[in-house]
């Protein structure tokens, strides 16, 4: 695999279509009759590498101007494609496991890699192709109807990300007026946004039985790749938050109520960490970039990820800047032929822009990392494993982070990540929760999962008040959030990643140098071995464990408050 990065204007990759495909595994296919299984693996592995990196392209380029006509006309071909390209994958996937020498394929392409095909191979049939199809269609509509937001406000006409500056305003009554203007927007379209979650749940319950599962449930695991746990253990982790982390977030938030002199908590409080206002930003985009050298040649002594970052920046793989008609939120993507990881984000001049940035660097930087390893299989690892590398990241610059926050703010940046930190648990162990009542009781009204929304809330986080702003206290909130309607199941795995950051960030407290190394060399090991035994090597406690949750929040709430 190549060791440099060649610029990404000079990207080029070959449009497949059905013979193409078909041709292609062909080969495969041949391969295997003659009993020639490795040029078989070998030649499996390729087709899948192009594949990969062409639609990982059509979508970034979507993603960058959901507005674009022809970018919107190539993700509608890349939907339409995508089963195709599945089902080939699937029938060869099932060939392999076939074979009655597993222990043979096992020695060459690793046991872990074998128990993801054979959760793979019960997750796609023909049958299923044409609800794919409108899977993805349904969720690119919601992709842009979110990126076409034109919020009046300040004079300004702004998308949603645009708006957040507002939402975190030392001005109780800007950030009222932000919140207001935030939940008309998803009022306005509550009737479109409710329909479409509502085929979305049909169609992934009626693929679901159409594969033989009672729910989409087992489905949505088995596309998540999770092979070593499922509801049972996620649901106890659920109950540890609640346990642990919920009365320690009211007892921050009261806090700070009395702090701030506030009659209530009200809902657009919760977003205004810092009583003197959140830390900013050092400057605008230019000097952010610019910036982030220093403080990764100041983190790692070896120089690798100064170094990595410079490429990554000079070649253009990265897009930060907010604007009119991009997706909103951010990602790392990546183009397995070349090697190379892409990020993606929308800067809006608030702390995020450094968290979003040190989050996906995380992913960029375990992607380049593991690059090289022999399967494409194992260059990404399932999405919670993957998350730690990224709020990993976020954790190991402390020490360095002043380079990105403005003057003399860093310690209370410092303060304000790790609560904030702490105050995503009840909020991501909700949105996990409500997507287990949803695809347990699929036939569900719009006015039910408002309900179901609400209740949850409630119950993980009782603080939250939203006073007069109707919508979102209906139980509307969960409309925001794009993991719900976009990769269902695809949020648990940030609260369970978040337990294991929280292991590193204790760590480097202790061992700075010798953390770093301990996170290098899980980056470098991507996608290798599932979630517990990467963990385990990295020497951290599984969330999964009876303690592990509950020692990392007593250590931070002794740092918070002493």
């Amino acid at each position: 695999m190549t060791q440099t990065i060649p610029p990404f204007s000079t990207l080029s990759f070959q449009r497949p279509d059905e013979v193409f495909l078909r041709e292609r595994y062909a080969t495969v296919a041949a391969y295997l009759d003659a009993g020639h299984r490795l040029e078989a693996l070998q030649a499996f592995d390729v087709v899948r590498r192009e594949y990969e990196s062409w639609a990982s392209h059509v979508y970034l380029q979507f993603s960058r101007n959901t507005q674009d006509e022809a970018a919107k006309a190539e993700r509608d071909y890349a939907d339409r494609l995508s089963p195709v390209a599945t089902d080939h994958e699937i029938t060869i996937k099932k060939r392999l496991l076939a074979d009655p020498d597993r222990a043979g394929l096992m020695e060459i392409v690793t046991p872990h890699v074998v128990r993801l095909w054979e959760s793979d191979t019960t997750t796609f049939d023909p049958r299923i192709s044409h609800d794919l199809e409108e899977e993805a269609r349904l969720t690119g509509e919601y992709t842009a109807l979110l990126a076409s937001a034109k919020i009046s406000f300040d004079g300004k006409s702004l998308n949603l990300s645009g708006l957040v500056p507002y939402l975190e305003s030392l001005d109780r009554d800007v950030r009222h007026a932000a919140e207001t203007a935030r939940w008309s927007f998803f009022e306005e379209n509550g009737a479109a946004l409710d329909e479409l979650y509502g085929k979305l749940v049909s169609l992934r319950d009626r693929m679901a039985k159409t594969l033989g599962f009672d729910n989409y449930t087992a489905l949505g695991y088995r596309r998540m790749r999770r092979t070593d746990y499922g509801p049972m253990q996620v649901a106890a982790f659920r109950e540890k938050v609640l346990t642990h982390v919920t009365p320690l977030i009211q007892s921050i938030l009261e806090r700070r109520r009395l702090e701030m002199g506030w009659d209530r908590l009200r809902a657009w409080d919760e977003a205004l960490i810092d009583p003197k206002g959140n830390p900013v930003p050092a400057g605008g985009y230019d000097l952010l970039v610019e910036r982030a050298e220093t403080m990764f040649r100041d983190l790692d002594a070896s120089g690798e990820m100064a170094g990595f970052y410079a490429r990554m920046r000079d070649e253009d793989y990265l897009d930060l800047k907010n604007r009119g008609g991009k997706a909103g939120g951010g990602f790392c993507t990546s183009f397995p032929t070349e090697g190379t990881p892409y990020i993606f984000a929308n800067f809006n001049g608030t702390h995020n822009d450094i968290g979003v940035f040190t989050h996906e660097m995380g992913h960029a930087f375990q992607n380049w990392k593991s690059r090289d390893l022999p399967w494409i299989d194992q260059i990404w690892p399932t999405m919670e494993a993957a998350e730690i590398h990224s709020m990993g990241l976020e954790f190991l610059t402390w020490p360095q982070i002043g380079e990105l926050v403005e003057d003399g703010a860093a310690e209370r940046y410092r303060r304000m990540h790790l609560i904030g930190s702490l105050a995503f648990f009840p909020y991501g162990v909700c949105v996990d929760h409500f997507q287990h009542e949803v695809y347990e009781k699929p036939q569900m009204s719009a006015e039910e999962r408002h309900a179901t929304w609400q209740r949850l809330e409630k119950l993980y986080m009782p603080w939250r008040d939203w006073g007069d702003l109707a919508y979102p206290a209906k139980g509307g909130r969960w409309q925001a959030q794009l993991h719900i309607y976009r990769l269902p199941f695809y949020y648990i795995d940030y609260a369970l990643a978040q337990c294991c950051a929280l292991q590193l960030w204790l760590h480097s407290r202790a061992d700075s140098a010798g953390t770093l190394e301990t996170y290098r060399a899980l980056c470098a090991k991507g996608g290798s071995k599932p979630f517990s035994e990467l963990v385990a090597e990295a020497g951290l406690a599984s969330p999964f464990e009876a303690d592990a949750l509950a020692e990392v929040v007593q250590e931070a709430e002794h740092v918070l408050l002493g």
